[in-house]
């Protein structure tokens, strides 16, 4: 067999060709190929990148043997000495989760065990991962709740979309449902809730009141009939002081007249 090649069969009886390399005691897997010289370019390309030093991210070059994903975990092991199986590559302070050789996102240390074991996914801008069979934002691990609107909702501080270091995302709206605006110097919040459509609540001082609009909102949707899986805002106040609140906020006429002609 050629170097770094071993031969393996399927329970169907075909037989495939597996590469792998060792590099600093670690036994890494390359893949699986039809034939055994393929597997051997394999190894011959990942030979070359730990071996090279001074080979960079941008020589790279899809020669439909080793994945983009593969080479950055490979080029993480050469020079950080660490190998991961996302494609992550280790900075000062940080680390990069490369998408793509254009599409490079950045993430605190403190982030790096959660994404050594998620793969993160694209669709539509929206970046998410694979969390017990459900596909979970990764603006959640911020607070940031579904449909958030950047922008809006949260902004980048240094203007870069793909650094998601805690330190670069501000957000701006906490609650769901919530809205913040600003009119001749004074910051309001309105509240919408999505019934076929948004309906407006109202517009409250805080951002605390305008969360707590949405969940009595909320509430008498459900007393009303309506079947939705409505969302709850989680408010951090006292029990007394939540109670005194949701009493004092006042939800729009035209909303409770709605929910009087359907209920």
């Amino acid at each position: 067999m050629l170097k770094g090649v071993f031969k393996a069969k399927k329970k169907s009886g075909e037989i495939y060709y597996r590469s792998n390399i060792t590099y600093r005691d670690k036994h890494i897997s390359l893949g699986s190929f039809k034939d055994e010289e393929k597997a051997h370019e394999a190894y011959v390309y990942a030979r070359e990148i730990l071996d090279n030093p001074v080979f960079l991210f941008n020589e790279w070059v899809d020669n439909g043997i080793l994945s983009f994903e593969k080479v950055i975990s490979l080029f993480n092991l050469r020079d950080n000495g660490v190998y991961i199986k996302t494609p992550i590559y280790l900075r000062t302070n940080y680390f990069s989760y490369f998408l793509s050789p254009d599409m490079e996102l950045k993430f605190d240390v403190d982030d790096l065990f959660y994404y050594s074991s998620h793969k993160i996914m694209v669709r539509k801008g929206h970046y998410f991962v694979s969390d017990y069979g459900m596909q979970v934002s990764i603006l959640s691990r911020y607070g940031i709740f579904p449909y958030a609107a950047q922008g809006r909702d949260y902004v980048f501080i240094n203007g870069d979309v793909t650094d998601f270091r805690y330190s670069n995302i501000h957000v701006i709206n906490p609650y769901f449902g919530v809205r913040m605006g600003k009119k001749d110097n004074v910051i309001y919040f309105d509240t919408y809730l999505h019934l076929k459509g948004d309906w407006k609540i109202g517009r409250y001082d805080t951002a605390q009141e305008a969360a707590i609009a949405y969940n009595k909102a909320r509430d008498l949707a459900i007393r009303a009939g309506i079947k939705k899986e409505f969302i709850e805002n989680y408010v951090a106040i006292s029990e007394e002081e939540y109670a005194k609140m949701y009493d004092r906020v006042r939800i729009s006429e035209r909303f409770m007249e709605y929910l009087t002609e359907i209920s």
